[in-house]
């Protein structure tokens, strides 16, 4: 390549709605990580040529001037489209085309699905696919670039993660995107990877089984940034934030350091023998802890293989969290195959009577890529075509109680744990730490959540205040023309590397010494 400039631009793809719209907020909820951390990896010069990179999160882009960066410049351009999960690879898809047919010289499509799915389908139609981490093969992918050569049609097929990881501390947002979010909040990613084997769920598939953490000082250098840039929320976006083998150095030293930036993290139904960490995620500044509780029927969570999650003990969590401080975040599946409507109301009045701060509620969607999905496909029994579907707010495959009556339920659970009776309660009785903050939060998100059932409008899609400007209907053309279908098919599972493999059993010989 002869020029010495390269322009990167990282899109983190939305997806299409039902009414085919790319789906844009004024204010999101969540930012995303992996933007971040491509835009930290990218900066500086890469073998003589210097990077001028560009981060976008397409959720919260609430004009078009964006899709100026995806035509011939003066320089080479190269689209990453990253963190793209099954329900956003048609919206990615689209973007990469776009940008291809406007001259831009390189596209490469990374995240979830392309590691999790095979996209045989796909391939050779001008846009390449990053099927690892980006710590793997974003130094391959530059070089080919730099040096001119044809992308490859796949990078990282050898290996899907990196076993050590070594990413560089997070450049923080700027103070216009900050604004972009309902809260100043930035999404940090101190670990990865989950030794559960859930089988509805994708993590394993795209982390692996061993938790792998980054450097202490790392994260501590990104929290010192976003502290300096006006960063108000920190989200851990790691899935068990309490099998980190380094959780509690780096809370110890998040306390050290000062901090004091409020923050959130995932935990596994596990933390119920944890008090000490609780304790310890409480003075470090935890403001809110997520968890997968799923179902409340022990037969259920065994069948899912969820063997960490015991019923009896989740009242004992919320009593844990609400005794220290913390909010906590009940996340439940319904429309389990054996689930009948009187089981889903059942789970709703425990679920009432648990109390935890905020509950989510999800309908049970066969995720490609994970064990359920590649159940289901074999069984014949999923009904959706549409990839954009598959985002765990509609049924996409043969329930008994059908499509329309499962929505109806989602909806009337969360009106009943969101009524005017238990808001009240939660201002009134949830712990003695009640602030005048903490009320004007919670109050927030149950005004919130009661408008969108009414507007049939799932709580956690993304942020408020939607945003309609382009259709999938303007991108048909080019799907059609390079794809040769108007609707991606239903990939097949991707194998997993055997050196992966190898480093899955490693985790599974250290978790059976654990548990003797």
């Amino acid at each position: 390549m002869n020029s010495k400039l390269l322009r990167a631009v990282i899109i983190k793809p939305s997806k299409y709605d039902k009414q085919g719209y790319v789906e844009r907020f004024r204010w999101g909820f969540m930012p995303n990580s992996t933007l971040r951390l491509l835009l930290s990896m990218l900066q500086g010069e890469f073998e003589g040529c210097r990077i001028d990179a560009t981060a976008i999160d397409e959720y919260v882009q609430t004009d078009l001037n964006y899709l100026k960066l995806l035509t011939k410049g003066d320089c080479p351009t190269l689209l990453l489209l990253v963190g793209v999960q099954s329900h956003q690879l048609q919206r990615a898809i689209d973007l990469g085309l776009f940008a291809k047919q406007h001259g831009v010289e390189h596209c490469v499509l990374g995240g979830p699905h392309p590691m999790t799915c095979l996209t045989d389908e796909l391939e050779g139609k001008g846009i390449s696919f990053s099927v690892s981490e980006a710590e793997v093969v974003l130094p391959t992918i530059l070089h080919d670039v730099v040096s001119g050569n044809t992308l490859q049609a796949i990078y990282g097929k050898e290996q899907r993660w990196k076993h050590e990881l070594d990413s560089p501390a997070i450049i923080p947002p700027s103070a216009r995107d900050l604004r972009r979010y309902v809260m100043s909040m930035e999404g940090l990613d101190a670990a990865r990877g989950c030794p559960k084997l859930c089988t509805f769920c994708s993590v394993p598939g795209i982390f692996g089984m061993n938790v792998r953490s980054q450097p202490v000082k790392t994260t501590i250098q990104s929290l010192v940034a976003a502290k300096k840039a006006g960063v108000k929320r920190i989200m851990f976006t790691s899935d068990n934030f309490n099998k980190n083998p380094l959780a509690r150095e780096l809370l110890g030293a998040m306390i050290e350091a000062q901090i004091n930036i409020p923050f959130f993290v995932q935990c596994d139904a596990e933390i119920a023998d944890e008090e000490k960490l609780v304790a310890l995620l409480a003075q470090a500044g935890c403001w809110q802890m997520f968890m997968g509780v799923e179902s409340v029927d022990p037969e259920i969570l065994k069948a899912a293989k969820k063997f960490q999650n015991d019923p009896k003990r989740y009242g004992e969590i919320v009593n844990l969290c609400r005794k220290y401080g913390i909010a906590s975040h009940f996340s439940n599946i319904i429309g389990f195959e054996k689930q009948r409507e009187e089981d889903i109301l059942e789970h709703y009045r425990t679920l009432y009577r648990l109390n935890p701060t905020i509950a989510s509620i999800y309908i049970l969607t066969m995720i490609p890529g994970t064990t359920d999905y590649v159940t289901a496909m074999r069984r014949g029994i999923i009904t959706e075509k549409n990839l954009d579907r598959f985002d765990a707010t509609c049924l996409t495959w043969a329930h008994p109680l059908g499509k329309e009556k499962l929505e109806e339920l989602l909806y009337k659970g969360y009106r009943e744990f969101c009524s005017i009776r238990a808001t009240i309660e939660k201002l009134t009785s949830h712990d003695a730490r009640m602030t005048l903050s903490k009320c004007k939060n919670h109050l927030s998100y149950f005004l919130f959540t009661r408008w969108c059932t009414w507007k049939r409008m799932h709580p956690m899609s993304g942020g408020i205040g939607k945003v309609y400007l382009d259709n999938a209907a303007n991108y048909a053309d080019l799907r059609r023309k390079h794809l040769g279908f108007d609707l991606v098919p239903l990939p097949k599972k991707r194998p997993t590397p055997e050196v992966d493999k190898d480093f899955n059993r490693q985790s599974f010989k250290v978790q059976q010494v654990a548990i003797k």
